[in-house]
């Protein structure tokens, strides 16, 4: 009995040493994962401070452009020490559809005390996250997230904490957001045949690393366009999408990046129109080597309504000069929502993905559960107090606000 008790005595001795080793050293990674919580208790809107600490300079080093890419550094980052690399089954399976419907809009506050930026991301109805994130090196900044490329959908929800782990990834996901600054981006997509592919002696980054970067390290158009010449911008070929970014700063100042498949991918810049108080994208090129007033598949994705929503947002806009409030701002968003939109390129997004070390983190699925796309969450961002008002699911009746005030 004796050594019985010894026994048990070193084995709980030894399982304490260890949880304090990882609390040690996965401190800040806990402290984030346990910040994540739900909005006003909707299931499908969580928010989290990101406390861990993350390095753009390293992840830029790694020419981490694709998809797997990214995941593999973001989970060597968590393991931090330990060596290890996965590969999902089935990734080349899984393909965007290309009609995806996203609209973005910068106009001044009716008031004329600043700007704001007016975004919906439509997609599926997938779980929304929103990260706030306090950088040593960078600007604060107010991000939001589609769950599903974390692995998330209606009902795998990071509930239990060991599932928010997957969360963690968030950091380098953004799909649009504000930092300190007023500076806001965000992402829209396009044909495949506008995925940059930029090949110089620069370091690669993805879709959505190239929005961190700008989130962290801008603070007007001008930066952000200059940030993006000094990086080689490469789209995920296996997503079947290209993308475009529109920018906007505190000042006023709006511009839309895409970039030229037919000059080795330069950057195409299109302005806001002198004098204009506003600009809008939605899911077709701007810039007028590639300018197309009626649908053209060739330069936009047709069966999204782009060029409906894109006329329908400027006439909102023209007809009050450019000049909203912030409710004419979720006004103007609502009238170019998506609402059920009958999924028709036979493209169902159904992929199950399983990372090998299944035991070590959960199971990662992209799993939606209709083949319909919807406005999943409507965005105003505040350039001059720096807030985000959210609406969730075509949810236009309850307003979410964020802030980086603590």
């Amino acid at each position: 009995m004796h050594l019985f008790w010894i026994i048990l005595l070193v084995l709980l001795c030894t399982f304490a040493v260890l949880m304090l080793l990882v609390v040690l050293i996965w401190r800040n990674e806990l402290r984030t994962m346990a910040s994540l919580h739900q909005v006003d208790g909707n299931p499908f809107l969580y928010v989290m401070e990101y406390k861990t600490h993350y390095d753009l300079d390293h992840l830029v080093e790694q020419d981490a452009s694709g998809y797997m890419d990214l995941l593999n550094y973001s989970v060597m980052r968590f393991l931090k020490f330990f060596k290890f690399r996965f590969f999902l089954s089935g990734l080349g399976e899984a393909r965007t559809p290309q009609r995806v419907n996203c609209t973005s809009f910068q106009a001044a506050r009716a008031d004329g005390t600043g700007f704001l930026f007016g975004r919906n991301y439509d997609y599926y109805k997938n779980p929304t996250l929103v990260t706030i994130s306090r950088p040593q090196k960078g600007y604060a900044s107010i991000a939001v997230c589609d769950m599903s490329f974390m692995g998330y959908n209606t009902r795998h929800l990071p509930i239990p904490f060991i599932q928010r782990v997957n969360s963690l990834i968030s950091i380098y996901e953004p799909l649009d957001g504000i930092n300190e600054k007023g500076f806001c981006a965000s992402i829209h997509a396009l044909p495949q045949r506008f995925a940059s592919q930029q090949q110089t002696a620069r370091h690669a980054v993805g879709t959505s690393t190239l929005l961190r970067l700008m989130l962290d390290r801008c603070a007007t158009v001008e930066e952000a366009i200059a940030l993006v010449r000094t990086v080689d911008v490469r789209h995920d070929p296996q997503v079947n999408v290209g993308f475009q970014y529109i920018l906007a700063d505190a000042e006023g100042n709006c511009a839309v990046l895409a970039f030229d498949p037919d000059n080795n991918w330069e950057t195409m810049v299109t302005r806001k129109a002198k004098g204009s108080d506003h600009m809008q994208v939605t899911n077709h090129i701007l810039d007028p080597k590639y300018y197309s007033a009626t649908p053209d598949p060739s330069v936009g994705n047709t069966e999204s309504l782009s060029w409906q929503r894109y006329n329908t947002a400027d006439s909102y806009m023209t007809e009050r000069n450019g000049r909203i409030t912030l409710p004419q701002a979720q006004e103007c968003l609502s009238l170019v929502r998506i609402t059920d939109l009958p999924i028709t390129d036979g493209i169902a997004m159904g992929t199950q993905y399983q990372l090998s070390f299944k035991h070590l983190l959960p199971v990662l699925e992209t799993v939606h559960d209709s083949l319909y796309e919807d406005t999943q969450y409507s965005n105003v961002y505040d350039q001059r107090n720096i807030v985000l008002s959210l609406r969730n699911w075509n949810d236009y009746d309850v307003t979410h606000t964020f802030s980086l005030k603590k």
